[in-house]
């Protein structure tokens, strides 16, 4: 990986576009006297999502349901995974949740409740994704996974051709993949890329917590329902096994719906380790939103689904995400800069598949998609 620090924006021309959105939308906040960060809604949808993951363990744990009820528990939970992840350490480990800097590394330690790792999370996410967007040489989001390729600009094998009827099979081994190794494979290459500028000291702390919290997740989650309440280890395996794979599902989609779909662009820095355009051009060229209409989507994916308006102002709550978005699209059309977006959910599934069908073609339509 590029080292993060190499790569600079530089435009040729100066844009007044987010100078102009951020200042609309501040007044938007101001002349309405709301804060920025969560509002009684955002609480309310913590409690039920936090709810839906830890309430359904402690019914399997004291009233030990039939095996395929437990499923159905387990299926809840996984649901509660994906929605803590969207709604909850999501805001919070971008300082959005909350003015409290101490709340907010609370909430973001929910990750950390589910398995994964918010210090891990914040560096990947919060500097290679979001500074880096769709760059395939930086940005760990979009880094080809195995059998998935998601970038025009990195190497195409043969089984790449199928990767749009597999993928989804795949996507369902995320949050597995990330609670068992991930972390730990991430931790050395942050530190080596630079991504990573804690001294040593500080990296054993934090990896001695990290490996803690860890082996915390799993006694809880794997061994005190074996040991403790005598559940049988392979029913337990299996229901953890059906959590992780529909959280991982709901994860991995959302995400790519917004970012490996038509139409977003896929720059590369020049020989001068240069992205030659402005930042937040960069960021409406690269990203999209969906079904901003659908107000339960919206709720469940804690608006993930405007993901325009969130690498813009990754720092203001999801829950004012669909009052800024109008305030967003009026400034872009008139600056004309992009917008983009699908209307449904549907049509951004299907421009997904279409990508992923289009990043799969072999030599001889690299070129057509760079």
């Amino acid at each position: 990986m590029q080292p993060n620090n190499k790569v600079k924006f530089v435009s040729a021309n100066r844009n007044e576009f987010f100078a102009t959105a951020r200042k609309r939308v501040d007044n938007y906040f101001a002349e309405n006297k709301l804060s920025k960060h969560a509002n009684g809604t955002m609480i309310l949808k913590t409690v039920i999502l936090l709810s839906a993951y830890i309430v359904p363990f402690i019914i399997l744990l004291m009233f030990q349901p039939a095996f395929p009820a437990s499923l159905i528990l387990w299926f809840i939970m996984g649901m509660g995974v994906a929605g803590i992840g969207m709604s909850i350490m999501h805001d919070a480990n971008h300082g959005a949740y909350s003015k409290s800097s101490k709340l907010n590394y609370l909430m973001g330690h929910t990750l950390n409740l589910v398995g994964g790792s918010a210090f891990n999370w914040k560096l990947q996410h919060n500097i290679l994704h979001h500074t880096y967007t769709n760059i395939a040489t930086i940005d760990e989001d979009i880094k080809d996974r195995l059998v998935l390729r998601f970038s025009p600009h990195t190497n195409v094998k043969s089984f790449h051709q199928l990767q749009y009827v597999y993928a989804f099979f795949f996507y369902g081994l995320l949050t597995l993949y990330w609670v068992l190794a991930k972390d730990l494979v991430q931790f050395p290459m942050f530190i080596k890329n630079g991504t990573n500028a804690n001294t040593r000291k500080e990296n054993v702390i934090t990896l001695t917590k990290l490996i803690a919290a860890k082996a915390i997740y799993f006694f809880m989650i794997l061994v005190v329902p074996v040991v403790f309440f005598n559940i049988a280890f392979g029913q337990v395996l299996a229901g953890f096994l059906v959590m992780h794979f529909v959280a991982g599902i709901i994860l991995t989609v959302v995400f790519q719906l917004a970012h490996t779909v038509e139409g977003t662009a896929h720059p590369l820095p020049n020989d001068k380790n240069i992205i030659e355009n402005d930042w937040a051009i960069h960021q409406m060229e690269t990203t999209v939103n969906f079904a901003r209409k659908n107000k339960l989507l919206s709720w469940y994916v804690g608006g993930l689904n405007f993901q325009v308006e969130h690498h813009l102002f990754p720092r203001i709550c999801h829950v004012h995400y669909p009052q800024i978005a109008e305030i967003v699209k009026a400034t872009a059309e008139e600056f004309n800069v992009p917008y983009l977006e699908n209307e449904t959910f549907g049509q951004a599934i299907q421009s997904h598949i279409n990508t992923l069908h289009r990043f799969g073609r072999l030599p001889g339509w690299n070129e057509a998609i760079g």
